[in-house]
C-alpha cells in the first residue's frame, strides 16, 4: 500500500494512448488510458520500501472513470542499492506486473501477478522471487452467505477441481 500511495509523486507521467479492457484487464471492452512512467528525480524516498520506485520505470493502464490501475507494467532499469549496498540490492532487469479488472457489480479484484525479481540481502544471500498468479472464474455468493457456508462452498470447489485433475490423468 505504501508503493501505491507513493505512485503519484514517484513518478513522471507521459500519455500513450489507449487500450481496450478485457476480462482480466480492467473489463470487457472498457476504455483505458495508457501512461508511460519514469521516476521523477525530485522524489525523495520516505523509506526503504519506496526506494525501489527510484530505478523502475513502465506503463499503468488507468481505468479513469472508475478511478482504478486496470494494469502496472514494472522493470528496474537501473539496480537499486538498499544501505549502500550493505543491506541489499535489486538488480536491473527485474520485472513485475500486477492486473486487476471489475469482475462484477464494480468489484474491482486482482486476476494477475507476475514477479521476476533478483538481488541479494546482506551481501551474500541471494535473492529470486519468481512468481506467476492468475485468479479467475469469480462468482458473487450470495449476500446473506455465512463465513462458515463461504469456507464450505470453497472446499466443495476445491474437490471438484481435484477430482477433475484426476480425471485428466487418466
Amino acid at each position: 500500500m505504501r508503493i501505491i500511495r507513493a505512485l503519484p509523486d514517484a513518478f513522471q507521467y507521459e500519455q500513450d494512448g489507449t487500450e481496450t479492457g478485457t476480462p482480466e484487464t480492467g473489463g470487457q471492452g472498457k476504455q483505458l488510458v495508457r501512461l508511460k512512467f519514469t521516476p521523477n528525480p525530485s522524489y525523495s524516498p520516505p523509506s526503504h520500501v519506496e526506494q525501489v520506485l527510484s530505478g523502475m520505470q513502465g506503463t499503468l493502464l488507468i481505468d479513469a472513470e472508475a478511478q482504478r490501475i486496470a494494469r502496472i507494467d514494472g522493470r528496474l532499469f537501473r539496480g537499486v542499492s538498499f544501505g549502500w549496498g550493505l543491506v541489499g540490492h535489486l538488480d536491473r532487469g527485474s520485472t513485475f506486473q500486477v492486473q486487476q479488472a471489475d469482475v462484477g457489480g464494480g468489484s474491482w479484484e486482482l486476476t494477475e501477478m507476475r514477479l521476476n525479481i533478483t538481488g541479494k540481502i546482506l551481501l551474500l544471500k541471494s535473492l529470486t522471487m519468481i512468481s506467476d498468479e492468475v485468479f479467475s472464474d469469480f462468482q458473487r455468493v450470495p449476500d446473506d452467505e455465512t463465513f462458515a457456508q463461504g469456507v464450505e462452498l470453497l472446499k466443495a470447489q476445491e474437490a471438484k477441481l481435484r477430482d477433475s485433475s484426476r480425471d485428466d490423468t487418466k
